[in-house]
């Protein structure tokens, strides 16, 4: 058996790296704060800045906490713990009720002050939900909600689903009096908090939806309150941010962020280290040590709340014998990925669960084996007769993604099996319903505290995976609905455990790969901590300026 080793992993991903020279950004005083230019692998997966269709980590680093922001927010650079936003307490009423107080005074970037009427318009049929229908009851009545605004916009078919995915039994938002809301659910769930919270529940100008022409034209350019707001945002180049100076939360610390897309990690580094750049984010392990050669610089950052996988199509031929699925989990040494391509930097979790699920996290759990002989087991006992099975794939979306998959690659070789890499160039071509959709990456986060947010959210009925028709599992699926409305946190955590059994183990809708890790450069005199996510925070209290 060959082991692959940290030289050789290394050796697999060679030359994926290229140089490019840009012109040099001439940082811009005003009002004494400065301007600043961040690089990046993507600026938009969507060419939107929608929060609910960019569901994406490139999205999450750009929305927040810069553009939008939701009524629960999260301490970014603590431990992601709830704190009040928008909303400045809440209270539940009863298990499928909650109501919260708005924080008063706020500004959207029009100057208009945000009311009940905005969180509930955020929530409603026009925005978010079009003609879907929660999974218990109707929707309350529209007069208890926020006026419709008539503007007659076709929404994208995707934003109802992620929608659902969220919310898949809010019946709707009512309206108690201007500052105050009550989101009504059509089930008891343990998670609303959390839901509110989460990605995709961001609060939206409602004058702005009514006065923009189209979607395209809201969704390039949202009205929301966030610290900075849109000055410019071309696709696949550049977002220009500048500050919303009437801003609740203080007058922001940065006159105007630019959000340069720089696919090349060479490119990203060397603007950096020439003063171009003053941040660069989505630094390889590898690199971080010639960055912080130059003792000016240094490289933040580290595991976050976010996993890598790899992701299976069982419709695919090869892929309808769950034996070879299960072949491909036991054949990955995880820790020889962890310490090749990452130094160690990072870590293989208990499967697809974060230890912040406290007394939900199947703490006895752990990904599958790695056992070579079991995997060539299983791939004779399936009569595999080494057939090519595609491996789509984008170039180094993900760091160290291209290093990754020579690796798995010559990993699954070793177990018997013919894996070929496809290189894509957009989500797009990955996710394309073809007879040659077979294995992909991916990566899964935990928006809030619980297992619907992840394996639910991502892989259950209204999941992502079974939206595009790679993966679908009876028995999962109805677990997937009680455990969305299960108010004994006992009979859900033996819920979730067999679900794990089912999605990790028996009809493997995936495999964990590791826990993510995020690095930044940055010059040391920027006075700004990286945040436990692929956020990246510049509100007052997270920026010193120069030291």
């Amino acid at each position: 058996m060959t082991r692959i080793t940290r030289r050789t992993a290394l050796g697999y991903a060679a030359g994926s790296a290229g140089t490019l020279l840009l012109p040099r950004f001439a940082i811009g005083q005003a009002d004494n704060r400065p301007s600043i230019t961040i690089a990046v692998q993507k600026v938009s997966n969507s060419n939107t800045l929608d929060v609910l269709r960019e569901q994406s980590n490139v999205g999450e680093r750009i929305f927040f906490s810069s553009l939008w922001e939701g009524l629960i927010g999260r301490n970014w650079t603590g431990k992601l713990e709830a704190v009040p936003s928008l909303a400045t307490d809440w209270k539940r009423i009863d298990d499928k009720t909650i109501e919260l107080n708005l924080r008063r005074g706020v500004k959207f970037h029009n100057g208009d002050e945000m009311t009940a009427e905005d969180v509930a318009f955020s929530f409603g049929k026009e925005r978010m939900f079009g003609e879907s229908q929660p999974s218990a009851g109707t929707t309350i009545s529209i007069t208890e909600q926020a006026p419709n605004s008539r503007s007659g916009k076709d929404l994208p078919p995707e934003i109802p689903a992620v929608a659902r995915r969220g919310w898949p039994a809010l019946l709707g938002v009512q309206i108690v009096d201007k500052y105050t809301v009550r989101f009504v659910n059509g089930t008891p769930d343990v998670t609303l908090e959390g839901r509110i919270s989460r990605y995709g529940s961001q609060i939206m100008s409602r004058r702005d939806w009514a006065e923009s022409q189209s979607y395209l034209d809201w969704a390039r350019k949202p009205v929301t309150t966030g610290p900075y707001r849109v000055v410019e945002f071309k696709a696949d180049n550049v977002l220009l941010l500048e500050a919303h100076d009437d801003y609740w939360g203080g007058r922001p610390p940065l006159k105007r962020i630019r959000f340069l897309e720089i696919p090349e990690v060479a490119s990203r580094i060397n603007g950096l280290l020439s003063g171009e750049f003053q941040f660069a984010c989505d630094i390889p392990p590898d690199q971080i040590e010639h960055i912080e050669k130059n003792r000016a610089f240094e490289v933040q950052g580290g595991t976050i709340l976010n996993h890598r996988l790899t992701v299976f199509d069982k419709n695919h031929p090869q892929l309808a014998n769950p034996l070879i699925r299960r072949a491909m989990t036991h054949a990955i040494d995880r820790e020889a990925i962890v310490a090749a391509l990452w130094s160690g930097r990072t870590v293989v979790p208990r499967g697809l669960q974060w230890d912040y699920y406290a007394d939900m996290l199947v703490a006895d759990w752990k990904v599958p084996d790695f056992d070579v002989k079991l995997a060539r087991d299983l791939v004779k006992q399936a009569g595999y007769k080494g057939d090519p099975i595609p491996y789509r794939l984008l170039n180094n979306y993900y760091t160290n993604q291209s290093a990754t998959a020579q690796v798995l690659v010559e990993m699954w070789r070793e177990a018997g099996l013919n894996i070929e890499i496809q290189m894509k160039e957009n989500w797009a071509q990955i996710l394309e319903k073809t007879p040659t959709r077979a294995v992909r990456d991916w990566s899964n986060s935990a928006p809030f505290n619980d297992p619907v947010s992840s394996l639910v959210a991502q892989h259950g009925p209204n999941g992502q995976q079974q939206q595009v028709g790679e993966w679908t599992n009876a028995e999962m699926n109805g677990l997937s609905v009680r455990l969305e409305s299960s108010m004994d946190r006992a009979e859900r955590k033996q819920m979730f455990r067999r679900m794990l059994e089912i999605c990790e183990r028996e009809d493997p809708a995936y495999t964990v790969l590791h826990q993510n890790a995020t690095f930044t450069g940055k010059p040391k005199s920027l006075q700004w901590k990286a945040s436990p996510a692929f956020a990246m925070d510049f509100t007052n209290g997270n920026w010193g300026g120069r030291s």
